[in-house]
């Protein structure tokens, strides 16, 4: 069982509603990363921006950028996941892949759509939360605005490592450090967090700050521009941390209903 994860964070500009354009860009920023790089993790509705016009988005897109996906995990031995614009029995999600680097593919649905943006009146929201086993590690992916609720996010399952991929705007950015910093503390995880950057099709800005947060809520891994980040995760750190400080163990016990 592996005891570290090498992973690399894409925090890039989007081309509006155009997956074309933002798989051959991702294409040539991915070709870059080096070939020990594990998991490689890119922001929410990374092939269009954060649309509330999904009707704009040829269907059939979504089965290209899944193959996408395969074909990049493949190449690079390398699980890759995010979040797209997915269609089914005419109904839309924002649905998150996990792709394996075998072509595996795992799948989460946005739980908790963004009512101030409409959201929740576009896409269906999901029902169910995805634990990911990758490489020794439990890893739990969800998507921005499941940040703020952290009953979602509460580790009864013992998971390692919390994603969030986001669009998350920079006039709150205050309010992503924070909040993902809470979360790895109260969860004793690994919180990343990989969030866009620049001007979307609205106007709205986007200043990045993606992050990984360790089980003491220290930033390890951090920017603000146009970059991929890199990171490595490790087991013993999350082991050690837990066995010590024992924090899970007095958590409050109530299900979900």
């Amino acid at each position: 069982m592996a005891s570290e994860l090498k992973i690399a964070l894409i925090q890039s500009q989007l081309h509006w509603e155009n997956p074309v354009a933002n798989r051959a860009m991702f294409s040539k920023k991915i070709a870059t990363i080096p070939k020990d790089t594990e998991l490689i993790v890119l922001p929410e509705m990374f092939t269009t921006g954060f649309t509330m016009n999904p009707q704009n988005i040829d269907s059939a897109e979504a089965a290209k950028t899944i193959a996408w996906m395969q074909q990049i995990a493949q190449e690079k031995s390398a699980a890759i996941t995010g979040s797209i614009v997915f269609t089914e029995k005419d109904k839309y999600f924002n649905r998150l892949f996990f792709c394996f680097p075998d072509g595996k593919l795992e799948a989460y649905d946005k739980k908790h759509t963004f009512t101030l943006a409409g959201e929740d009146k576009v896409y269906e929201a999901g029902i169910t939360k995805l634990l990911v086993s990758y490489k020794g590690f439990k890893i739990q992916p969800m998507i921005c605005y499941d940040l703020r609720f952290p009953v979602w996010a509460r580790n009864t399952e013992d998971y390692d490592v919390l994603i969030y991929v986001a669009n998350w705007p920079k006039p709150r950015i205050d309010a992503w450090d924070t909040l993902l910093k809470a979360r790895a503390i109260e969860n004793m995880s690994y919180c990343i967090g990989v969030n866009r950057i620049g001007l979307d099709g609205l106007g709205h800005e986007y200043s990045g700050y993606s992050a990984v947060y360790d089980v003491l809520g220290h930033r390890t891994a951090y920017s603000e521009k146009e970059e991929i980040i890199y990171a490595i995760l490790d087991k013993k750190h999350i082991k050690s941390m837990r066995e010590k400080l024992r924090f899970l163990e007095d958590r409050d016990d109530f299900n979900l209903v």
